[in-house]
């Protein structure tokens, strides 16, 4: 009795995650399928396997519709605009945590309350400061709107990480003869590694996934990152038929992001578990 009670209960958990688990892979089996496809053969068999690998959709849409151009906008962009995230979060998360200095709790409840205000109110406002800055239509002047915009949550996270580390090492290393600086980047950085990976990680896939502010802040085809790209290589398909070439760029646009988080699954959840725990 005890047995099947067990099965009953480990079917009622197991079969909705099945359920899901096939409605998520399936799009995205089938997208991957239609891209090795040709035309009339996703019109024709839209369901089945292409007869003949037409590896032609790829190279069409990597050169023809700059995918390719657009991809590497993308990694620019995700790039700076992640470093430049970090660059600005440890300083900052160590100060509000460690430092004592006037109105550094104030401090941490503007960035914690910045994280409730949506990114929609500010695209109007970054639209006249980057053109007032001249960093319209500017890879450079998206990375740092990226940057910017993701602070409160970076903080959020490293905060909970540096919290949880001892005092005494600081004290100690201070003591030793190493700068503020020294006991940032050489104790306090190394021991909050898990925070750091998953700030990073996450931020890196919203990042490339970006459509809206990539949109709105750059104007010419060559700047595209591939959100943008996607939307305009969507419009075609439309229009031209084009529907093999749509799909092999979105699997080029897609396959670095289920890369990433196959690789650093594990990091992703134990730092959010870890960062939960420790706030």
């Amino acid at each position: 009795m005890r047995s099947l009670n067990q099965l009953a209960t480990g079917a009622v958990v197991r079969i909705p995650l099945l359920l899901w688990s096939v409605a998520v892979i399936f799009p995205i089996v089938w997208m991957l399928i239609s891209a090795l496809k040709s035309n009339a053969e996703i019109f024709a068999s839209p369901w089945g396997f292409p007869e003949i690998f037409n590896y032609a959709n790829f190279t069409k849409a990597w050169t023809e519709y700059h995918i390719g151009k657009s991809f590497f906008n993308s990694v620019m962009v995700t790039g700076i605009g992640t470093l430049l995230n970090l660059a600005l979060a440890v300083p900052t998360a160590y100060a509000i945590e460690r430092v004592n200095f006037r109105g550094s709790i104030i401090l941490h409840n503007i960035y914690l309350s910045a994280m409730m205000i949506p990114m929609v109110l500010g695209w109007i406002p970054l639209f006249f400061m980057l053109m007032k800055f001249h960093l319209l239509n500017n890879l450079i002047g998206l990375a740092v709107v990226y940057a910017v915009i993701k602070l409160p949550f970076s903080i959020f996270i490293l905060t909970s990480f540096i919290g949880s580390i001892p005092k005494e090492l600081e004290e100690s290393a201070t003591m030793d003869g190493l700068s503020p600086y020294g006991v940032l980047f050489r104790i306090v950085t190394p021991l909050a590694m898990t925070g750091i990976v998953t700030v990073t990680i996450m931020n890196a896939i919203q990042f490339w996934n970006e459509y809206f502010m990539a949109l709105i802040f750059l104007q010419s085809q060559e700047n595209y990152t591939l959100g943008v790209a996607m939307d305009f290589l969507n419009k075609k398909a439309q229009y031209q038929n084009e529907w093999g070439g749509l799909f092999a760029g979105l699997s080029v646009s897609m396959v670095p992001v289920l890369i990433l988080y196959v690789f650093f699954q594990r990091h992703i959840v134990r730092g959010m578990i870890e960062g939960a725990v420790k706030g």
